[in-house]
């Protein structure tokens, strides 16, 4: 029963997202049709790239729905994808319970029990206690005639939040920004902030125009919203 590490891959984003939101934005302002804006090979990066700056920065950011990112994550809790699936201007894929069997289930432990040696303790012990219950209440089952997914189906309800999942996500660009500027920002749980700013990296890489480097909601706002909450990253308006 190892310690789960969150890993995450993007698997597909939209093919040329600069071109596509240059071609979306501009189709807005523009009397010319964007299928011939799309393929313009006149238009520089360093045009496109400083146009789409304006256009995020006046906040006009429909145009970001039209380019997708698809993400491959495991190592998370199911703690997490609670949290997750609350976004939902997005698709989800996730791991079954029911159709794959938690055998020697992996788990996450918070950073705050790991610190703790007797907490780290009682913890692993229930993690092996919870996996031994599993296997056995599955046993019973199968001894009544149950078989497959209709074990595992109910036996699951035993399982902890720190199980391991693993999830297949896409969303768009502007639901992202809304993403980030939440789960980034200090107040987020730990694990999903730590999810969100691995995810906001990677969009970085593939299309900085769109997606700072730092990505919390203070980042692009320059103060602090959350009043006597705040990390003093940034003053309180």
């Amino acid at each position: 029963m190892p310690n789960a590490v969150v890993r995450v891959t993007i698997l597909e984003h939209s093919q040329d997202p600069l071109s596509l939101i240059y071609a979306a934005c501009r189709q807005c302002y523009a009397s010319g049709f964007a299928g011939d804006m799309f393929s313009e090979d006149l238009v520089e990066r360093v045009k496109k790239s400083e146009f789409i700056a304006k256009i995020v920065a006046s906040g006009h950011e429909s145009p970001l729905e039209h380019v997708k990112f698809t993400f491959a994550i495991e190592g998370v809790s199911r703690a997490l994808t609670h949290q997750l699936v609350r976004h939902r201007v997005a698709s989800y894929s996730q791991q079954s319970q029911r159709y794959v069997k938690e055998t020697d289930f992996d788990f996450v432990t918070p950073p705050s029990i790991a610190r703790n040696p007797k907490a780290l303790a009682k913890f692993e012990e229930t993690m092996r206690y919870i996996q031994q219950s599993y296997t056995e209440i599955g046993e019973c089952l199968k001894s009544d005639g149950l078989k497959g997914e209709s074990v595992n189906q109910d036996a699951r309800f035993v399982l902890p939040q720190a199980s391991e999942t693993k999830i297949v996500v896409t969303m768009n660009c502007r639901e992202l920004i809304h993403f980030f500027k939440h789960r980034c920002c200090a107040r987020a749980q730990w694990e999903i902030r730590a999810l969100a700013q691995q995810m906001a990296a990677l969009c970085h890489d593939v299309l900085p125009e769109v997606f700072p480097a730092k990505s919390a909601k203070c980042d692009y706002l320059g103060y602090c919203p959350e009043g006597t909450f705040c990390c003093g990253r940034y003053p309180v308006r």
